[in-house]
């Protein structure tokens, strides 16, 4: 929003939130039913609809390449964080293309020849070129000088201007007043062409296609056009922007204001003088190197949509199941196909904590297959190439996070540490601190907890320092019993009990824990899971706590994603046991079956600011 915001700020259809698409249903299905069963109304009242999607699918094309190139560093332009504000403020970047929707519709329907346009015309692609280059690139220029005066600054342009560090979609981000603007200036080529009979399907189309293009990679905050363009044909720089001359107008306000050609900025001397080093140093800008790797997985075939390199919105939010991607199938299969064949890990996040720089890559591999035995071996090698990838880097730390699937899969890690004994890349598989967390969320006062999970590494760790606390640990199945005595050691059982009683307020549970089991549980009873995936809920009169996690400190810069079902700015604790790692400077591997101080681990990642999550939102009330 604007500091001031002014007329027309908003949007005529906000009030109707996410349904606000329901504006172009009745114009689409009577302008598809018109022509194509009756044969009426003719070809292009018929194609807008499909072109709104092909613009939606372009633009969406582009924010997920940016926020892969972004995320990787190389050419990147500006080095500043992105956060949760500006993916909110951002989120309905679509409005201006139900606005345009809305417009052609009205026009196809009130200019005479509009419905029955030609293919193609020749004259119609040259005057549409001309119109831009001069009238609209000319007025453009002065408007948008205009609007960075502090009135109209203030009240509408500064809404834009609240993104300096630039995505694709920031390039449409405007008060409605300001669309409107705009698209009287976008008209011109297309009303001209319109009334002198020149105008085509192709041409109109080019044109629109021409300017989302231009606009987004003018925002996509790395450089990508190359040098020997503009030396094969030095003017060229007069009649094409970059992305590093538009985002310098992001950084310094008061220069480089054309749209796209910027003759006129250097016609009116309004130029910024670093504009071409800042094109030189970002098309030299290597490939960060991370001091830490977080590597996980897609958990389902929908998940995808949530990684940052999906739909912003999406991945602005705890992941929870939307009906609406159901209708997405084709490409959710399109890209389970990709990711099987593909197989290799990928760069989806950045970040930087003080001065220690973190990334996250994920393997493209989906829960069901770590079910599958016969594909533990392909797992395996991609994991150990991504971790060989890392050491060749100089990567610190590479936690496993989700990949930490159990003894079964890789010993927690030991697999590859014992095939690379010489690895300098430290691999951390954060169980110790995932047990702190666990221990820290029981309630004080607890004096029993039953335990409903696999005995994992996690599970028998917690068992026992909980006995040693003099807390008594139950669980219902004997060989689960028979499991957690044996981890025990020399150590005392006798606050480990067998019982066939479910009247424990406090169970330690995993995402196994089914429905039936917890219908067992009384009334108040509160479910802390130990997993990495949290258990289905299916008690309104229960407690449920989030899996494993912490809060991250304030100074995380670039979080703009949650961590899959996570609230905002909160991580698993396997996570940030790689990044406490780090910081901390520790030189050993954290994996096998071996277990860190808990006590040390916890105090480590309090001291770094990490906080434990609150009660109200960690657990779920009647």
């Amino acid at each position: 929003m604007a500091s001031m915001p002014g007329i027309l700020t908003d949007w005529p259809w906000k009030p109707l939130g996410s349904f606000k698409h329901v504006i172009l249903a009745p114009w689409a299905i009577q302008n598809t039913y018109s022509y194509v069963v009756r044969g009426e109304n003719g070809l292009a009242p018929a194609l807008v609809f499909p072109f709104l999607l092909l613009r939606m699918i372009h633009n969406q094309l582009w924010i997920s390449l940016s926020r892969y190139r972004t995320a990787k560093g190389n050419n990147l332009i500006v080095d500043k964080a992105i956060e949760f504000d500006q993916v909110d403020r951002e989120r309905n970047w679509d409005d201006q293309i139900l606005f345009n929707g809305i417009l052609f519709y009205i026009g196809a329907m009130l200019i005479p020849g509009a419905k029955d346009l030609p293919l193609w015309r020749n004259d119609g692609v040259i005057i549409t070129m001309l119109l831009h280059a001069g009238p609209v690139e000319f007025l453009y220029y002065w408007l948008h000088r205009l609007l960075h005066h502090h009135y109209l600054y203030s009240r509408y342009h500064s809404h834009h201007h609240s993104s300096i560090a630039t995505e694709p979609i920031t390039s449409v981000i405007h008060p409605f007043a300001e669309h409107i603007a705009y698209f009287v200036l976008f008209a011109i080529p297309m009303l001209t062409t319109l009334f002198n009979g020149t105008a085509s399907v192709v041409s109109l189309t080019i044109y629109v296609l021409y300017i989302d293009f231009m606009n987004n990679m003018g925002h996509c905050n790395f450089e990508l056009i190359p040098k020997w363009l503009f030396s094969i044909f030095p003017p060229l720089k007069y009649f094409m922007y970059t992305p590093s001359f538009h985002s310098l107008h992001h950084t310094q306000f008061r220069t480089n204001y054309s749209l796209f050609m910027p003759i006129y900025d250097y016609i009116y001397g309004t130029v910024d003088k670093s504009s071409d080093t800042l094109y030189e140093n970002s098309l030299k800008r290597k490939e960060e190197v991370p001091d830490v790797v977080h590597l996980t997985h897609i958990t389902t075939p929908q998940s995808i949509y949530h990684l940052r390199l999906g739909f912003p919105y999406l991945a602005s939010s705890p992941e929870t199941p939307k009906w609406y991607l159901c209708l997405m199938w084709p490409v959710t299969m399109w890209t389970m196909m990709f990711t099987w064949i593909y197989g290799r890990t990928f760069v989806f996040e950045r970040h930087r904590l003080d001065k220690l720089r973190l990334q996250t890559w994920a393997i493209s591999k989906y829960n069901i297959q770590y079910l599958m035995q016969w594909q533990n071996q392909s797992i395996n090698q991609i994991i150990e190439e991504a971790i060989l990838e890392a050491d060749e880097k100089g990567v610190k730390v590479l936690s496993l996070g989700l990949l930490n699937q159990g003894e079964e899969l890789n010993k927690y890690g030991e697999l590859y540490v014992r095939k690379h004994p010489t690895l300098k890349t430290k691999v951390v598989d954060g169980s110790s601190l995932a047990i702190a967390v666990v221990l820290s969320s029981i309630p004080k006062g607890t004096t029993q907890v039953l335990l409903r999970g696999r005995p994992n590494k996690v599970a028998c760790a917690i068992a026992l320092s909980l006995s040693q606390r003099g807390i008594q640990v139950a669980t219902t199945h004997k060989e689960d019993f028979e499991k957690l005595k044996a981890s025990f050691g020399r150590e005392s059982t006798n606050n480990l009990v067998l019982s066939k009683k479910y009247t424990v307020k406090t169970w330690l549970v995993d995402d196994a824990l089914s429905e039936e089991e917890q219908m067992k549980a009384t009334k108040g009873t509160v479910f802390i899971p130990l997993s990495q995936f949290p258990p289905k809920k299916k008690r309104k009169d229960c407690f449920y706590h989030s899996t494993p996690a912490l809060v991250a400190p304030a100074s995380l810069e670039n979080v703009d994603s949650c961590e899959n079902w996570l609230p905002r700015r909160v991580m698993s604790a396997w996570r940030v046991a790689g990044i406490v790692h780090a910081l901390e400077g520790w030189n050993v591997h954290e994996c096998g079956n071996s277990i860190f101080d808990v006590d040390k681990v916890w105090q480590a990642a309090v001291r770094h600011g990490f906080q434990p999550l609150a009660i109200t939102t960690a657990f779920r009330s009647n």
